[in-house]
């Protein structure tokens, strides 16, 4: 079986799951509007976001691409062949293929055991789909340039608190505004009923793929530190195959009706599924499909990127460039057409101008997973908590200033009088930044507290995670 055998073959399984949809937008098969998520490109142009990122960070003409439009269509009936063919045989690919790269790699016998005792199964050499994940994950592809993914996951790192303000009220809360983004997560009960454990494995998955040689936290628990950013074998490796065999799972589950925890939490409406419980691929396309998955890199990329500009933070262009070349190669670790990935920042912007501009927008259905989300520091701290009350406050103005009151709003979060409060670490951080850059000792002291800081912020990894143990 070739890659093409591959790809008709997952193709004729998701073209099984969505049968018997009488889907009126495929009428229109050649329309970008042919799936019922997909709105006209001006039915929210009064959105705070896209006015801003129009107005700011668009050339002054721009004008949506038709070719775009129907490349991000078409990725909406694309999930990962390569993954979604080893779904389909009942093969379950992490650890096989993290165990026979690193035995390959140290002269080892592929045929041993693990350290957990399992064995490696030769059957698998045979396998086209598991052949071209090995290549995939066996070394780095040409076009990665390490130094300056390096210079990308300093700028990145550099930031503690701002990077898990950005991550959960930035990141996550926007998202959960688009039905396409949140109805994989409400099905399976993600982030919802398990808010602090998943919001915290995301974190680790992005503390993973930005960590660096020059961290000092690389001598917890014994390790050796890396040698290279997202090195092969390194933390950053491990979890992008652990997390693309967890989207392989999660997709093939709901295309099958398995995921049922929107039951009670979303209206039963006809377009999250079929008759037979089984997800509506007409109405979505494939569940964590091509063009969803652009959208959540551009959400761990750029838009934290931007969030951390806005409250003060001095990157460089160069460093926007490293941030943005680190995550092109985690994406395509995690099954993400490279072709399909905008080329610079403002490819970036155009692209997710584009995506928000036909996204369908249903609060309530994001409403629980902001809900989840936002409660958590009482969940911690107490109901009574006057901390915990303030943190919520302070978590729901990030969202609100940076994404938009309208999103705010439409997901129930508080209003604070004092929101634009958030904006006063703009010219603290931005004269740290200033002065770090002209001053070697202030430098290596904000590196001492923010170390400092990150092994604070990891407290929930240091009782759970055993990399952090």
């Amino acid at each position: 079986m070739d890659s093409i055998d591959i790809t008709k073959k997952i193709a004729k399984i998701n073209a099984a799951s969505g049968r018997g949809n009488a889907n009126p937008h495929h009428a229109h098969a050649d329309s970008y509007q042919r799936h019922g998520r997909t709105t006209a490109i001006d039915d929210h142009s009064d959105l705070q976001v896209l006015k801003r990122i129009k107005r700011y960070l668009l050339p002054k003409y721009f004008v949506i691409s038709q070719d775009l439009l129907k490349e991000m269509v078409a990725g909406y009936d694309i999930g990962d062949p390569v993954a979604d063919a080893l779904a389909a045989d009942g093969i379950r690919f992490t650890k096989p293929l993290q165990q026979f790269i690193l035995s390959d790699s140290n002269g080892g016998d592929s045929n041993s055991s693990d350290r957990n005792g399992s064995s490696f199964d030769a059957t698998l050499l045979s396998n086209p789909a598991f052949n071209t994940l090995t290549e995939q994950f066996s070394s780095h592809p040409a076009w990665f340039d390490p130094k300056l993914a390096q210079i990308g996951a300093v700028a990145y790192r550099r930031y503690p608190l701002m990077l898990i303000w950005l991550l959960r009220n930035v990141a996550l809360m926007a998202g959960y505004s688009i039905p396409a983004l949140s109805l994989p997560l409400i099905q399976t009960g993600a982030l919802m009923h398990d808010a602090l454990p998943r919001l915290m494995r995301t974190y680790a998955y992005i503390l993973a793929v930005s960590e660096h040689p020059q961290l000092n936290s690389s001598s917890y628990n014994n390790r050796q530190p890396i040698e290279q950013v997202l090195a092969i074998g390194s933390e950053g490796w491990r979890q992008s195959i652990k997390v693309r065999q967890i989207h392989t799972t999660v997709r093939q589950n709901l295309l099958k009706g398995k995921g049922n925890a929107a039951k009670g939490v979303i209206p039963d409406a006809d377009q999250h599924h079929n008759v037979d419980g089984s997800w509506n691929t007409d109405y979505w396309g494939i569940p964590i499909n091509q063009t969803d998955m652009i959208a959540t890199h551009l959400q761990f990329s750029l838009l934290i990127m931007r969030g951390l500009r806005l409250l003060g933070a001095r990157i460089s262009s160069e460093e926007a460039e490293g941030i943005l070349h680190l995550w092109n190669l985690a994406s395509y670790w995690m099954g993400v057409d490279l072709q399909r990935l905008p080329k610079d920042e403002a490819a970036c912007w155009e692209w997710l101008y584009t995506y928000l501009s036909i996204q369908q927008l249903d609060f309530k259905m994001g409403q629980p997973l902001a809900k989840a989300l936002h409660d958590l520091p009482r969940q911690l701290m107490g109901e009574d908590n006057r901390r915990g009350r303030f943190v919520e406050m302070v978590n729901a103005s990030v969202t609100r200033t940076l994404v938009g009151d309208d999103i705010g709003d439409g997901l129930d979060l508080p209003k604070s009088k004092i929101r634009f409060g958030v904006l006063s670490s703009v010219p603290i951080l931005f004269a740290l930044d200033t002065a770090r850059q002209h001053n070697q000792s202030v430098a290596e002291k904000l590196e001492a507290f923010r170390a400092k800081r990150q092994d604070n912020m990891n407290w929930w990894l240091k009782k759970n995670d055993d990399y952090y143990k």
